[in-house]
């Protein structure tokens, strides 16, 4: 199979790498940037050494660079695209490919930053504007860049209203240290790979606090309900949380140390600021950008999600830290529900 990863970041090269390596074997794979200059140092030193340092790049990864505009002539021939670039890049690059006519996957989680009154879009409403005939999808689940690429064990979610995306994806990427489950319920894997950050983000700042193992799990059991009523009212399955797309994705990212998001809520606590927090980390922590969508996505639904709210508070600024706590703690008592169940 002939592969292209678009976006050279470490989520982009780490599958890249894993690909060369699939059990399936026989993979084609290159790895695209725009950026001559990283192309050029990654072959030389055959290792990502900005976003994926200590793992070597397999002998068969081909580099390739090109502007954004060359990627309709550098995609041909490919039977899989891959968009590996953050959220902010996923609308640009759908359309440069909107006539591809092989499977198209992104990796990016999270909302779009909303244009004025308009709402900001997942990954699959962006597609159906720019790029409607793409047959297209999402690879997600609980997966650090770092743990992939070194072929410690792992397991994803392919999720397309296609069969045919679904089987394409787990032919590429499934083998001996990493399972790909299909799922056709792309709304459902889409939102809990984007409100699993902003979660992320309030379990740092959980943390960072010191308010003990009883008040993080009750943080990351009531996220869960906060991302399950969004994605029913958006059209999603219930059960779709409760998979490596929800709760999967969720946990790892809530208490795993490599989570960019989870350390902006540390560095929060901490006392540094927004901006400090987000220089020190070098990459982008998607749950800084996509909180304020998902509050507007909620609000315009009217779901209730209050630690959604008190994280965007804070990242603007009018909540402290221990404030933020203390609003959520005041909450009037109510009944547990599991959203989803009769």
């Amino acid at each position: 199979m002939k592969i292209i990863v678009l976006g050279a970041g470490s989520w982009g090269t780490a599958l890249a790498i894993s690909a060369c390596r699939s059990a399936q074997g026989g993979h084609e794979v290159r790895l695209w940037a725009r950026d001559a200059a990283q192309v050029a140092a990654m072959a030389v030193a055959r290792e990502n050494v900005r976003y994926l340092p200590g793992v070597a790049l397999p002998a068969s990864l081909q580099l390739v660079d090109g502007s954004v505009e060359d990627l309709p002539r550098l995609t041909s021939g490919s039977d899989l695209i891959i968009i590996a670039t953050p959220m902010a890049g996923l609308r640009q690059m759908l359309h440069s490919i909107r006539d591809a006519q092989v499977p198209v996957a992104w990796l990016c989680k999270g909302f779009e930053a909303g244009i004025g009154h308009d709402p900001g879009m997942l990954g699959h409403e962006i597609q159906q504007v720019v790029a409607p005939g793409l047959h297209a999808g999402v690879l997600s689940g609980p997966s650090f860049a770092q743990e992939v690429a070194r072929g410690q064990p792992t397991a994803l979610v392919a999720a397309s209203a296609h069969a045919t995306v679904r089987h394409i994806l787990v032919n590429a990427f499934h083998g001996a240290t990493l399972r790909v489950y299909a799922n056709e319920d792309v709304v459902g894997v889409e939102v809990g790979g984007a409100v699993k950050n902003v979660l992320a983000v309030a379990t740092g700042l959980c943390d960072g606090l010191h308010l003990g193992l009883n008040a993080r799990a009750a943080l990351i059991t009531r996220g869960l309900a906060e991302m399950t009523r969004l994605g029913l009212a958006l059209g999603a399955k219930a059960e779709t949380f409760m998979g490596l797309g929800g709760l999967g994705d969720l946990v790892l990212t809530a208490t795993g140390d490599l989570s960019r998001n989870r350390r902006v809520g540390l560095a929060l606590a901490e006392g540094k600021t927004l901006k400090q927090a987000t220089e020190a980390l070098g990459h982008v922590a998607e749950g800084v950008y996509s909180a304020r969508t998902v509050a507007q996505r909620a609000a315009e639904l009217a779901v209730e999600m209050p630690i959604t709210q008190s994280i965007v508070d804070l990242l603007d600024g009018k909540l402290r830290p221990e404030q933020a706590v203390a609003r959520l703690m005041a909450r009037d008592p109510a009944e547990e529900s599991v959203p989803g169940q009769d």
